[in-house]
């Protein structure tokens, strides 16, 4: 009896995933059906012109990076006070 409550839930969580991908799928098209006008950006000297879900994209993918980056500078340096046997702060 457990084990096919167990079997359902698993069937509706990977329901509810997929649901929620194509939701998530159909938003991003969404947008970049919306933003293919081209803009002008400068940057220091640089004027580009690219099509706005360019731009979009690129300044998601930047700010992914940086965060990925800082997050693991962090756990790093989390890791490296545990191990001198230092008690975390917070």
């Amino acid at each position: 009896m457990a084990e096919r409550n167990r079997a359902r839930k698993g069937y509706k969580m990977r329901k509810a995933r997929i649901i929620l991908i194509i939701v998530i799928v159909l938003l991003a098209l969404i947008v970049s059906l919306q933003n293919t006008e081209t803009v002008e950006t400068k940057f220091l000297l640089l004027t580009v012109s690219m099509p706005r879900v360019l731009l979009l994209l690129l300044t998601f993918t930047l700010g992914f990076v940086g965060g990925m980056i800082t997050a693991s500078f962090i756990l790093k340096t989390s890791d490296k006070s545990r191990v001198k046997g230092k008690p975390e702060q917070k």
